[in-house]
């Protein structure tokens, strides 16, 4: 079946289940860790990934939105600081730059946004956000809340569980075969799940309150211009990194996405998924490469697939026991899990300048660099207006400026 066909079978809606499962760890770890609804998640997810497929109907890719993992950080902090509602205010304005930066494209071309978001810029953004993360994931494994305030489970059981949640998803990733490679955060957190229920430290009480049908907590938006300034900065590093799932479907199924529906309709679409998906109180939704790669190996190309997948994701949001069940996972399960995701998440943000091959010996890239790193994690604040600036959105902010004034160095420049 060619992946420009779009028929439904029975079939289809068996594998539609199976990405979802694919999907489901990753998808539903962003908002334990940000204090959304999980449920909400699915819900969004699945909204998101039709509004996605109905922006790109003329030539739909075959992929999954859901929970973005750069959005982590700032999901966090907007939530402790000014509540859900008004975060949610700067994920739909996240979306809807996603939006203007489409328009833009169908004016002046893809290579506007290269130029304006050179790997210079885009790498040591991403690498700020999996360290500015770090701490959080640290504390968790070893059983305390995410700011180490409070110690929720006792150390020594705390880093068992956390380490065999760990390693097993290491080691899945590494070893694990088919279908099985796909899935290393869900076993994951299944085997250090089970470890947490020996050591008799799950409570059970959310499961049994919960009913088997619930509405998911949706939550509207509420306008903060704080929480829109922090949070919209943010979005550049998954716009870029958009472009890299698009080639990476493009290459699976030999049909050139970036050409028809192109980037200008495949970005407007995640940018609406995103913005759809914040009015209901969910998490930003970016596409997912663990269902790619399962898309790479049961080269199931029809999009009409991921329908079912997004509907399957919209039926079980409405399961009240399964948000009970996702509650009862303890802190260090899901920290030990966290250790390697921000890990990654860093991590490639180095490849992205390693890919790129940018001179880090020329000085002009190298303060680019090391300004975005230490406005972002250093703590850095500016105030406009009475409005705090800081942390990532401030980095990606700076590293853009100084790539727009910066001039160019020479080349026998060299700060050492």
């Amino acid at each position: 079946m060619k992946p420009t066909d779009y028929n439904f079978r029975v079939k289809d809606s068996i594998l539609g289940l199976q990405f979802l499962f694919v999907a489901f760890g990753a998808l539903v770890l962003v908002p334990i860790l940000t204090g959304l609804d999980p449920n909400v998640a699915l819900f969004t997810a699945g909204l998101g990934t039709l509004v996605f497929q109905f922006v790109n109907r003329g030539a739909i890719p075959p992929i999954f939105l859901a929970s973005s993992f750069a959005f982590i950080a700032p999901i966090s902090h907007g939530v402790k600081t000014w509540g859900i509602a008004a975060t949610m205010s700067g994920l739909v304005a996240a979306g809807l730059l996603y939006v203007v930066l489409s328009f833009i494209i169908r004016l002046k071309g893809d290579n506007f946004l290269h130029k304006l978001l050179p790997a210079v810029v885009v790498g040591p953004v991403i690498m700020s956000i999996g360290l500015i993360l770090s701490p959080v994931a640290v504390f968790m494994a070893m059983g305390k809340t995410g700011d180490g305030a409070i110690q929720l489970v006792p150390f020594d059981q705390a880093i068992i569980i956390s380490m065999v949640a760990l390693f097993t998803t290491v080691f899945i990733s590494l070893l694990g075969k088919g279908m099985l490679k796909l899935v290393p955060i869900l076993i994951g957190i299944i085997t250090g799940y089970l470890v947490a229920l020996f050591f008799g430290i799950i409570d059970f009480s959310s499961v049994e309150k919960a009913a088997w049908f619930a509405m998911p907590s949706f939550t509207a938006p509420e306008f903060n211009w704080q929480a829109i300034v922090f949070i919209l900065p943010i979005a550049i590093a998954p716009a870029i990194e958009h472009i890299g799932d698009m080639l990476a479907i493009s290459n699976v199924t030999k049909v050139d996405y970036l050409k028809k529906p192109g980037l200008k309709n495949t970005l407007l679409g995640d940018g609406l998924a995103t913005s759809v998906a914040s009015l209901f109180g969910g998490p930003p939704n970016t596409t997912y490469s663990e269902v790619t790669g399962a898309v790479t190996v049961t080269k199931a190309f029809n999009p009409a697939i991921m329908t079912w997948a997004a509907i399957a994701a919209i039926v079980l949001a409405f399961v009240g026991k399964l948000g009970g069940i996702l509650a009862t996972i303890p802190a260090p399960v899901m920290g030990g899990i966290m250790l390697l995701l921000f890990g990654i998440i860093a991590s490639i943000g180095i490849s992205t300048l390693v890919r790129e091959k940018v001179d880090l010996a020329c000085p002009r890239n190298l303060i680019i660099v090391s300004m975005i790193l230490v406005f972002s994690i250093g703590g850095m604040t500016f105030n406009f207006g009475g409005v705090p600036f800081s942390g990532i959105g401030l980095g990606a902010i700076t590293g853009i400026l100084l790539n727009l004034i910066l001039p160019q160095a020479r080349k026998e420049d060299d700060l050492f």
